[in-house]
This record gives C-alpha cells, structure tokens and sequence, in this order.
C-alpha cells in the first residue's frame, strides 16, 4: 500500500500576496508565454463538514502522488505540490493555454478543530480526498472564585 506524505506543523501561511497574483492572472491572461514558468497555480477545493469531521476534496489532476505534500495542525491545513509540464510536440504553437502547470499551494483554515492523529488522505482520478475528525471539545468548564 502507498501512501500519501502528511507532515504535522505550525506554520501553514506562506500564501504570495493577492498584489502578486493579480498581476500575474493579468498577463497570463494577454499570453501566457508572459507567465513565469514556475508560476504558482490554485487547485480548486470543497470542504463540507458534519458534526464529527471535515472533508476536503481538491482538484488536482495531472499531479503524481509523489508531487503531492499535505500539512496540517489543528486548526489549518496546507495542501502543495507540482504539475510537470508535457511534453510539447515539435513545431507546434500555442492556440490555447488555460492548463496551469509548475508548483501549487493552497492553506485553509479550518471551521473546527481537528484531530490531528485522526486524518485519511486519498488521491485517485485527480481528486485528493482527506478526512479530518474533529477534536473532542473538552465544553464549558466552570472555574471556582476564590476570595482574597
């Protein structure tokens, strides 16, 4: 059985700020040839809730397994990795280019939080899927007031 790397950690925001990719959507979208090749793309995802878990589900076809790096904390989660380009046929040009290629980072932060030893992570037909399970939540706790 193969599985997928989910690395546990603290920090989960290193996001490029909206200036940056704002201004590369702008040029991307007059030829792509003017964007940067390593350029980063987002994955498109869902996340639905029950009362016990959080699912997640993010579109990311044409990405090996291997390509793929999941960390998560209790209260976040970070999803990465890279698409290979193809390779391009000789003498050919560009008539259209909307698929996004070279490396991907997505954060989210979490409606709840999680139990960060209770996660299952698959990835097939270009959908990874993960399965987080909500943190016991200890409830409300009355504290004793003491005189002075």
């Amino acid at each position: 059985m193969e599985y997928i790397k989910i690395r546990f950690g603290g920090e989960t925001g290193r996001l490029g700020s909206n200036f940056e990719r704002t201004l590369d959507s702008i040029f991307r979208s007059v030829n792509p040839m003017f964007a940067e090749s390593e350029r980063a793309w987002t994955p498109q995802i869902d996340v639905f809730e029950t009362p016990q878990e959080i699912f997640i589900t993010a579109e990311i076809a044409g990405v090996e397994k291997e390509d793929l790096d999941v960390e998560i904390n209790q209260r976040a989660i970070r999803i990465s990795g890279r698409r290979i380009p193809r390779p391009h046929v000789d003498q050919a040009s560009f008539r259209l280019a909307e698929i996004q290629y070279g490396a991907f980072e997505r954060t989210l932060h979490l409606p709840a939080p999680i139990d960060p030893e209770v996660v299952s992570a698959t990835y097939a037909n270009g959908l990874l899927q993960l399965r987080l399970a909500k943190a016991e939540s200890a409830g409300p706790r009355r504290i004793p007031i003491s005189e002075d």
